[in-house]
């Protein structure tokens, strides 16, 4: 079912209030913080750890740790801490010689060194911004994505996904993990014990895809009882979905999952004329929204909503976000449990 956002107040409330968020970047951001805003949930956040690009891709290379990006941002949205705590560690310096350098990271960094390894630092860095929820690294191996394109081409790396000389219009053929890489246990208990599984948005091949790359990953989903939903994306990613519609990106989620989403939560209005324009110039576009072909990818439920942030940039808004979310679990928990 499709349409408008139902007033909350006349859907059934879910009694199962366990979610497990998966993703990175600024998708998983907004969504974290549109939850821990709600206060309604056991929120946990499974991070994706193959960045190779920006400050994230310099510390990889210089210090051989795993990409603190990412892990980062969804600590910082989960964070009780003060705003201003959470702002220094989402601050980056512009001049040299630390120009492009965030202060989060190189935090992150720092606890590594201390402590003795990613693990223990990220356990440290939780209690240390009073995270709500817990954020668990979808491995704590070593691995890069790689891409082989439909022209029989390679990418080495993820960054390698939206370089400029690389042609927009030469679709991906398979994305994979080199070497392989293992879950972290935490993060397979995590799904296995959630009411909802949510796939965050964001750039489909490198920031959702990659976590559903790790061993383990997608035979967990396949297995829990919690419901699957996506958050679809906003517009399409130059070098990565070139003229994906809604249900070309639900396709290589079933295809890499194992498993078609039970949800789609789908932004519906108007994004603002000179935002198309700028993003155009960047060649990415409104995702075009089939819904017939999501339903008749075995999509149970389609939840449309206004989901556009009021900012200068096509960003999912946290609040909207997450109050269309808490429709769509009361409405699949209306359904029951999902049986395997």
């Amino acid at each position: 079912m499709s349409g408008a956002a139902p007033v909350l107040a006349e859907v059934p409330q879910p009694a199962a209030r366990t979610v497990t968020v998966i993703g990175g970047g600024t998708g998983s951001f907004h969504v974290l913080t549109g939850l821990r805003e709600l206060g309604s949930f056991d929120v946990r956040s499974i991070v994706t750890m193959m960045d190779s690009g920006g400050d994230s891709g310099r510390l990889r290379d210089e210090f051989g740790v795993l990409p603190p990006g990412d892990l980062r941002r969804c600590l910082v949205a989960l964070s009780d801490e003060s705003a201003l705590l959470r702002d220094l560690f989402s601050f980056r310096f512009s001049e040299a010689p630390l120009a492009g350098r965030s202060f989060g990271n190189l935090f992150l960094l720092a606890l590594t060194r201390m402590l003795g390894s990613e693990r223990e630092a990220t356990e440290a860095a939780v209690r240390l911004l009073r995270i709500r929820g817990r954020v668990i690294p979808v491995t704590w191996d070593h691995a890069h994505l790689r891409a082989e394109l439909e022209d029989g081409s390679r990418i080495e790396h993820e960054a390698g996904l939206a370089e400029p000389a690389r042609d927009p219009k030469v679709s991906i053929r398979r994305v994979f993990l080199a070497p392989r890489a293992r879950a972290n246990p935490d993060a397979l208990e995590a799904i296995l014990a959630s009411d909802f599984v949510v796939l965050a948005p964001g750039d489909l091949y490198s920031s959702t895809i990659p976590n559903l790359l790790v061993e383990g990953i997608p035979e967990a989903l396949q297995s829990c009882t919690g419901r699957l939903i996506y958050v679809q994306n906003l517009m399409t990613r130059r070098g990565e979905t070139h003229g994906y519609s809604a249900s070309r990106h639900v396709a290589e989620i079933t295809r890499y999952a194992g498993r078609v989403p039970d949800a789609v939560l789908v932004h519906r209005g108007a994004i603002p004329a000179e935002l198309v324009r700028r993003y155009a110039a960047e060649e990415a576009h409104p995702i075009e929204l089939d819904v017939p072909a999501l339903r008749a990818q075995g999509v149970a439920f389609v939840q449309e909503a206004d989901l556009l942030s009021d900012t200068a940039l096509v960003r999912h808004d946290p609040a909207r976000t997450a109050d269309a979310l808490t429709i769509v679990f009361a409405r699949l928990s209306a359904k029951g449990p999902r049986i395997r």
